[in-house]
């Protein structure tokens, strides 16, 4: 797990030996050799380099081990005033930072193909159900479009799960403090945060909480795949027939050559299932800790940090699916639909001047006496309905809720530690 935290734990070190130089603990020479000798350690990472060596506890004994064996006696210097309880709160934040920029990216891909689909399919009318009965007219617009905006809340509540994880814990050490004079803004602005966790023991603390809270936003975006899965595996079958993927995403039977299955779609509904599951798992391992840190603490690593990969590939491939997915016209000319005008035919009379409870029962009767025979054009005109998607206004919305991450502030910042000469 901790092959995951590598990079972080490099950029984490470089800025913590630039505050230690500003406070004396380390010489400007010092800084300069650390200094390019972690930029080199980052390059091994991201070109595959790296490697925890056998004996070696995790990620942060094994880059002080290559400074010291580099470096000498100055590599040793690089621990002072940290502790691998704030170094691993600190990589495991930075980690989450650029995770969740992935993650945000893959679903803006998502909102913006699902966004393109109602608008090419706007006028394209499908059955609407409750309690999985034939109910009202919907179109793919709608359909579409709904899961489009269920995107945007997700994404607001990732918006909110950054925000937690864009707080600096390091200068906490072992959840007590320092006595060294450390300058905890300092590795703060250099590292990008917005802020930092201003009490030690809640820094300490936010172990296992931060996951959760992300946790939580993952499992929203996944919930949200998972349902659209659940319809498109609805929609593709015979007995439905509105959807249909071509031959190369799907699968067939090995003793049924007719079947096309969605297999896609269901491996999507359960890896977003399965990731539903994450905020629970993490809970089971934190929630009854006191204050300070215990070993518990490790297995919160295996929960957490696989799952950002998982939710990328499922909002890829569900991009992807999208892409391709092809949609059926003139559904609703089937005899079997012609009760989803009822509610049409009830309104008709109340703007006819028929009171609402006698317009129903004329509808009921009528449909009961076999002498329905309803008017099939809609009229729906307010915001959010067939005739007027409003698209305009989920596009605005999930332009704000995109901007108001600033992960502009942390790339700024990540990239000045590796290029800036120092």
């Amino acid at each position: 797990m901790d092959f995951f935290l590598a990079k972080s734990d490099v950029l984490g070190s470089l800025a913590h030996i630039r505050m230690l130089c500003s406070i004396g603990l380390l010489g400007e020479e010092e800084l300069k050799l650390l200094t390019g000798e972690l930029r080199n350690i980052y390059r091994e990472i991201e070109s595959g380099q790296f490697q925890i060596e056998e004996g070696i506890e995790d990620v942060h004994s094994q880059v002080e081990l290559l400074l010291t064996r580099r470096l000498g006696e100055t590599g040793k210097k690089i621990h002072s005033g940290r502790s691998r309880n704030d170094q691993v709160l600190l990589d495991l934040k930075l980690f989450t930072r650029d995770a969740i920029q992935q993650v945000s990216q893959n679903t803006l891909l998502l909102f913006d193909r699902l966004m393109a689909c109602s608008k090419q399919h706007q006028s394209v009318l499908l059955p609407g159900y409750t309690h999985l009965q034939v109910a009202m007219p919907s179109s793919f617009g709608l359909w579409f479009s709904a899961y489009a905006e269920s995107l945007t809340d997700d994404l607001l509540l990732l918006q909110a799960a950054y925000r937690v994880a864009d707080s600096n814990p390091l200068g906490s050490a072992a959840g007590y403090g320092s006595s060294f004079p450390l300058d905890r803004q300092m590795t703060t602005d250099l590292l990008g945060f917005e802020t930092l966790n201003v009490n030690v023991v809640y820094a300490q603390m936010g172990r296992g909480k931060m996951e959760r809270t992300v946790l939580n936003a993952l499992a929203s975006i996944a919930a949200t795949l998972s349902r659209m899965a659940y319809d498109v595996c609805l929609y593709m079958s015979q007995n439905f027939a509105f959807l249909q993927l071509p031959d190369e995403l799907t699968t067939g039977s090995s003793i049924m050559p007719h079947k096309k299955n969605p297999d896609v779609f269901e491996l999507l509904r359960a890896k977003c299932n399965r990731i539903q599951s994450l905020p629970g798992q993490m809970l089971a391992v934190t929630n009854n800790l006191p204050s300070g840190y215990f070993r518990d603490m490790q297995l919160t690593k295996e929960i957490y940090l696989p799952a950002f990969a998982e939710l990328n590939e499922c909002l890829q491939i569900a991009t992807f699916a999208m892409e391709n997915i092809r949609v059926s016209p003139n559904i609703l000319e089937d005899p079997k639909y012609q009760y989803l005008y009822s509610v049409e035919e009830v309104n008709r009379l109340v703007l006819a001047g028929v009171p609402f409870r006698d317009a129903y029962k004329q509808v009921g009767l009528a449909i009961e006496n076999k002498s329905y025979h309803p008017e099939t054009t809609l009229t729906h005109s307010h915001i959010g309905s067939l005739g007027n998607l409003s698209l305009d206004r989920i596009q605005n919305r999930m332009d704000e809720v995109g901007a108001s991450f600033h992960f502009e502030r942390m790339d700024r910042a990540i990239r000045a530690l590796l290029t800036e000469q120092d």
